[in-house]
């Protein structure tokens, strides 16, 4: 897959089958779109390319744009765009300037100057250009004065399957893993760099990998105990993870953390990145250090039997 962080680097295409949009997630509704993409790419002689902008586009044009966590990382997305075969990938740096381009600023000098678009898939109620003015209707209208044609994945597609990014992080900070993995298509994922903490599992029989996100902006799910898989160095791993303040030792700031089962390697410094499967328990605080040991070991009988 080409990857280019910027149009200038675009080399304008003869047959250009496009899609363009935010694509949080990459979820099932998402690889609906891309997979038609991918097909008439195929059955035309085209190339696939998905036109995608970074930052978010809320984060520059809305005035909440603080409180946005999202669902993948732009590394996470360009992996998830290559596993589904998209060949090019644009990476438009979204700056307030760009989103004034008007929808017909956006078609001719994007669509058509700097990609060479002849045709365009868009999911249902997909806007574009400044204050979202243009829409299916307007392409449909005009698309054969631009000299390309649009596709439009109906809206019966995208509803019956009832997914959008919104709901996936509604389920997340709800602690509906089991809903936002199956909305999205396979395990919500965490990545980030072990770093050293104040080591306590160690003490109490239960040492843990302390996690600190490569992003901030990603979101993290509710507090709580959850099963999940540790990938390292190409290995997958069965664990438990919390997430939340380790209230019975009094704690105060949010943490990250991992217990991988049969595992004894010191890997501070190293990256793991960590599948959530399914939510055990909301996070507790315990009458003294004893019963959070004895919980945990409750906690992972019950990933066990999960796993077996």
């Amino acid at each position: 897959m080409n990857i280019y962080h910027s149009l200038d680097s675009f080399q304008k295409l003869e047959n250009g089958v496009v899609t363009s949009g935010t694509f949080d997630g990459v979820h099932l509704g998402h690889q609906k779109i891309l997979s038609r993409l991918t097909e008439i790419s195929q059955q035309s002689g085209g190339e696939s390319v998905v036109l995608t902008f970074w930052p978010h586009p809320r984060t520059v044009v809305s005035e909440d744009s603080q409180a946005l966590q999202l669902l993948s990382t732009v590394e996470e997305k360009i992996a998830l765009f290559a596993k589904l075969g998209i060949q090019h990938l644009a990476i438009v740096p979204f700056t307030r300037a760009f989103s004034e381009l008007t929808s017909e600023e956006f078609i001719q000098q994007i669509l058509i100057d700097k990609i060479g678009t002849k045709k365009l898939v868009i999911g249902y109620d997909h806007r574009f250009g400044r204050n979202r003015e243009g829409s299916f209707e307007f392409l449909q209208k005009n698309c054969s004065e631009y000299g390309f044609e649009v596709e439009e994945i109906p809206r019966a597609d995208i509803e019956d399957m009832a997914i959008s990014s919104s709901r996936i992080r509604k389920s997340l900070v709800t602690g509906h893993i089991q809903e936002a993995n199956d909305l999205l298509g396979r395990p919500y994922n965490l990545s980030g760099t072990v770093v050293k903490g104040k080591q306590l599992g160690r003490t109490i029989g239960f040492p843990t990998a302390n996690v600190h996100l490569h992003e901030s902006y990603k979101l993290v799910p509710m507090n709580g105990v959850y099963i999940i898989y540790a990938l390292h160095n190409g290995n997958r791993y069965q664990g438990m993870l919390n997430i939340g303040v380790r209230p019975t030792v009094d704690g105060t700031m949010r943490t990250i953390e991992a217990h991988l089962f049969d595992f004894d390697q010191e890997i501070y410094g190293e990256d793991i990145e960590l599948e959530l499967l399914h939510y055990l328990r909301p996070e507790q605080k315990f009458d003294g250090l004893d019963n959070l040991v004895k919980q945990i070991q409750v906690d992972k009988q019950h990933s066990l039997s999960y796993f077996s």
